[in-house]
């Protein structure tokens, strides 16, 4: 976590004030206070912390003491069970729709290796809807092209999961594998699958960056990078009548609710049955045809 260790210190020395400096005089209760301070925290600017905020600060303390206790330092975790405050689910800022996602695929360059290699990279994230840090880690052998499908090893939470990989997609890859990965490296051994301008396993935050220029250069109007593509697949496929459990297991989400997000931006055939089943809509439809 990027302010972990600044997070950490703010709760020693929150610990500090109060003459507690050994880990083992930290209890559970001492814990809920430091929870009701967050709440009642303000910052510079007099505004509390964000439900965010406190959550991710909590969910580090929550870690420090996780590693203490399977260091053998403490006999027991006092912030085992601790409650969090509840995150509400937040819509996507952007969705791309079909003919949006298809003009950021068609913004690579297939004259070049790079194009090429970033055409294979788009399908497969708009095929598979994956994480960032997934496609990254992918290596030659995890795509079975002949029959279709892409292993996840150790996604989020370190579970694998095989997805189905889009004939359209597996062609890309193979095309990219045929006449462009050699290209990037001489080592006919290097497991990686996607490869960078160094020769070296593709980092997340070139991968990132390649896809965020190629939303930009498309002109569709929105901002994002791989997530835009992963929300793509989950509300694309719902609104084709998709069930969702099988959603939440392209998504590789532990819990359903994390996946009902999408059924919110689902709006093409909500505004569809709308239209054709309320009552002032069917009105405004008919006076329309009379005139």
């Amino acid at each position: 976590m990027r302010n972990g260790a600044l997070y950490l210190g703010n709760f020693l020395d929150w610990l500090a004030s109060r003459d507690v400096a050994i880990a083992s005089k930290v209890t559970r209760p001492l814990l809920e206070k430091y929870q009701k301070h967050l709440h009642a925290y303000r910052k510079r600017d007099g505004q509390p912390l964000s439900v965010m905020g406190q959550h991710v600060r909590l969910i580090t303390i929550q870690g420090f003491f996780r590693w203490l206790t399977r260091q053998r330092h403490l006999a027991a975790n006092p912030a085992a069970d601790l409650e969090l405050p509840r995150i509400g689910r937040r819509l996507p800022r952007a969705v791309l729709s079909a003919p949006e996602a298809e003009a950021v695929i068609a913004q690579a360059d297939l004259t070049t290796a790079l194009g090429l290699r970033d055409r294979a990279i788009l399908e497969v994230l708009y095929s598979t809807g994956m994480r960032r840090r997934e496609l990254c880690g992918l290596s030659i052998t995890d795509i079975e092209l002949t029959r279709g499908t892409v292993l996840i090893r150790e996604g989020k939470g370190r579970h694998d999961r095989m997805l189905p990989l889009g004939a359209r997609a597996a062609e890309w890859v193979q095309h990219y594998r045929r006449s462009a990965r050699n290209r990037f490296t001489p080592n006919v051994d290097d497991p990686a699958l996607f490869l960078g301008r160094d020769g070296r396993r593709l980092t997340s935050g070139v991968l990132g960056n390649l896809v965020h220029a190629y939303v930009a250069k498309s002109g569709v109007g929105k901002t994002g990078s791989c997530h835009l593509f992963r929300h793509a697949m989950a509300t694309l496929m719902l609104e084709g009548g998709a069930d969702i459990r099988y959603i939440q297991e392209m998504l590789g989400h532990a819990r359903l609710t994390t996946t009902e997000i999408y059924t919110h931006v689902t709006i093409t055939r909500l505004l569809a049955i709308h239209r054709q089943t309320h009552p002032a809509e069917l009105a405004f439809a008919a006076n329309a045809i009379r005139a």
